[in-house]
């Protein structure tokens, strides 16, 4: 087991890039699934989720080139197995985005029950529902589920979402290029990985309008072609680095981002008096000299406040002049970091989806455990911030989602290592 040691040393400077984002090269992999051309992705983050989701593809009959770790090249000529495979399968959640590239493409598809954070329920209720109207016989037994296409494959359909669910949305839309006739995907997810994913999809000849709203139209086409494409810049990553500088009263530009698609997290930033200026080569993040004030944030999906940035803004919340409340509207189990900043001395109070967070906190370091994805990035932050030494476990959740994470904190002057036990 591996873990991080954090220790205070003032305020980050210096300029950091961001990767590619994790949460759109899964889905992109995914699809390779749906051509037997070769696929070229590139800006790859070279993360753990995404060495599974290379095996994943390679269990499947993926040929895959990635001598250059930050290119993909991926071809399924032939898909050897429509059987999902239970050790990687419940290392992560994202595996599932497989389902509907196989049933469209091969007419069945069985997959164990997925893994990852434990961060809350995310029922694939809403994947099976699309399937279901695509003309697909679902069944679902406790470990597993399995969808097949009736003889005619699968069938255009109008499909409403009861949740804009990321995942459901993503796997509806893969299912559906291939299918006979047209399909409507109402009250869709709107995030912009959809958007990343509908343009790849497009340009292996696919026909989708509408990626971005909540009303996504996709024409049945007969095949798809080769690809190549880049990946979106990583917007929880960027939040994540605003938030760095933010904590250490620091100054940070922040290149290899798309400005919109971190609105929500600037807006709050600049509530609480940081300086977020757009520059010609990045966003400039600067908290230095300033009292810095509290404010109140509500996770919500696309375009709002994202769920994956709340624990990261807690920790930032703990630090600032006054009182603070974040609501968790996304997943009702996003708050276990709360515990581990207690432990540091953050004295956060919790009801049912609601954090109060008293600020000015005077943290200090301890060993805490990293319970999720960001709520390891979160006590990094509180980590930079905190009296004495921090020691954070687990941080395979943290390596699963952000690419050089420490070398990147490490170049901005941080004082963070990583210790094999």
């Amino acid at each position: 087991m591996s873990k991080l040691i954090v220790q205070n040393n003032g305020p980050l400077y210096g300029e950091v890039i961001i990767s590619g984002a994790k949460n759109a090269v899964l889905p992109l992999m995914a699809a390779t699934l749906l051509s037997s051309k070769t696929c070229l992705i590139d800006d790859v983050p070279d993360l753990k989720d995404v060495s599974v989701m290379k095996d994943m593809l390679m269990s499947f009959g993926a040929e895959i080139n990635s001598d250059n770790k930050e290119e993909l090249e991926v071809k399924v000529e032939n898909i050897s197995t429509t059987n999902g495979d239970y050790e990687l399968v419940k290392k992560m959640r994202a595996s599932f985005l497989v389902m509907g590239p196989l049933l469209s493409r091969c007419g069945r598809a069985y997959m164990p029950l997925p893994g990852g954070c434990a961060i809350g329920k995310r029922p694939i209720d809403l994947h099976l529902k699309g399937f279901k109207a695509l003309g697909a016989e679902v069944t679902e037994g406790d470990f597993f589920v399995e969808a097949k296409a009736g003889p005619g494959g699968l069938i255009g359909a109008s499909i409403y979402l009861d949740f804009p669910s990321v995942g459901a949305t993503e796997n509806i839309m893969m299912a559906a290029v291939l299918a006979k006739g047209t399909t409507y995907i109402e009250n869709a997810a709107e995030e912009p990985e959809i958007v990343d994913l509908a343009n790849f999809l497009n340009k292996m000849g696919a026909r989708i309008k509408g990626a971005g709203t909540d009303t996504i139209k996709i024409e049945g086409v007969t095949e798809l072609r080769g690809v190549t494409h880049t990946v979106i810049p990583d917007r929880i990553e960027t939040g994540t680095f605003m938030l760095a500088a933010a904590i250490t009263r620091g100054e940070v530009l922040i290149k290899n981002i798309v400005p919109d698609h971190v609105k929500p997290i600037v807006a709050k930033l600049k509530e609480c008096g940081v300086t977020v200026e757009l520059l010609d080569d990045g966003m400039y993040v600067d908290a230095r000299d300033r009292v810095l004030t509290a404010t109140n944030i509500k996770t919500l999906p696309y375009p709002g406040f994202p769920t994956d940035i709340q624990s990261p803004f807690m920790a930032f919340l703990t630090t600032v002049k006054g009182s603070s409340e974040v609501m968790e509207t996304v997943f009702e189990n996003r708050f276990m970091h709360v515990n581990e900043l207690n432990r540091m001395g953050a004295n956060i109070k919790t009801e049912d989806r609601i954090a109060f967070v008293p600020g000015d906190s005077e943290l200090e370091g301890t060993q805490v455990v990293a319970t999720d994805l960001r709520a390891g990035a979160a006590l990094v932050l509180a980590g930079l911030f905190a009296k004495e030494t921090t020691e954070i476990s687990q941080i395979y959740h943290i390596e699963r989602g952000y690419e050089k994470f420490v070398e990147k904190f490490r170049k901005l002057g941080a004082t963070i290592i990583k210790v094999e036990e």
